[in-house]
């Protein structure tokens, strides 16, 4: 997203979702951050259940492994990557967490998130604000074992590693709000970045979105949906060999 796009304030306000959590509404898009039927009930279902579960199982990130390699395209409140840190931290894994982000969020909306978050889930606040005030293209060991690298990049200027990434978390705004990020040419980028093997989730479901991928070379498959939403989209690298 630019920058440009956020001219008008206020940028971003502070809602209340379904499930109790919190999300961000853009007005100049008319677009919330996560599902307004549940935003942590989202971002658990497509990004944890469907993405980073079956990685973990599969020993990606254990003791005797190198980190798991993840991608966020669109860091946003930083839900996804606590809710990342908090199931590799269960499972005893090692997570080296990539996040691109053209729109940091001012301290003041850090901090209404933080006092929303207070009620739901308190452990986690000194967490969201040290992700938020951590600096930008640098790694940051936000816990220990979860590497965290912020970078202010739009996802088609940004040059990512060949053949790095074990999981990416596709989780831009909808392709009609955001349709350059949505195109052939930039799931390409993403196979090239992906190790053999990789994982792409994303809680779209669109037709055109699941062509792209396919011809960029990704293998797709549906998935059941989180509440509000019929299905969700996975996508797959061929392995090595």
């Amino acid at each position: 997203m630019r920058n440009e796009e956020f001219a008008d304030k206020p940028k971003v306000e502070v809602r209340r979702t379904a499930d109790g959590s919190a999300t961000l509404y853009v007005p100049a898009l008319d677009e919330h951050y996560h599902s307004r039927h549940g935003a942590r009930q989202e971002s658990e279902h497509v990004f944890i259940e469907a993405g980073l579960l079956p990685l973990l199982e599969a020993g990606l990130g254990g003791p005797c492994a190198r980190p798991l390699h993840l991608l966020e395209v669109g860091l946003g409140t930083g839900l996804n990557a606590l809710l990342t840190l908090d199931r590799a931290h269960a499972a005893g894994a090692a997570v080296a967490y990539d996040a691109l982000e053209t729109v940091p969020l001012p301290p003041e909306v850090v901090a209404e998130l933080a006092r929303k978050w207070t009620a739901d889930s308190p452990e986690t606040v000194p967490l969201l604000q040290r992700l938020h005030a951590a600096p930008w293209v640098e790694t940051v060991p936000l816990a220990p074992h979860f590497f965290l690298t912020k970078l202010p990049e739009a996802l088609e200027d940004a040059t990512l590693p060949g053949g790095y990434y074990d999981l990416i978390y596709f989780d831009a705004f909808a392709p009609e709000k955001q349709p350059e990020l949505w195109t052939e040419a930039i799931f390409a980028q993403l196979y090239a970045a992906a190790a053999p093997g990789a994982v792409l989730v994303s809680y779209c479901a669109q037709g055109q979105f699941r062509r792209n991928l396919r011809a960029a070379g990704w293998h797709t498959e549906k998935l059941p949906g989180p509440p509000g939403k019929r299905e969700m989209t996975r996508a797959r690298k061929e392995a090595a060999g």
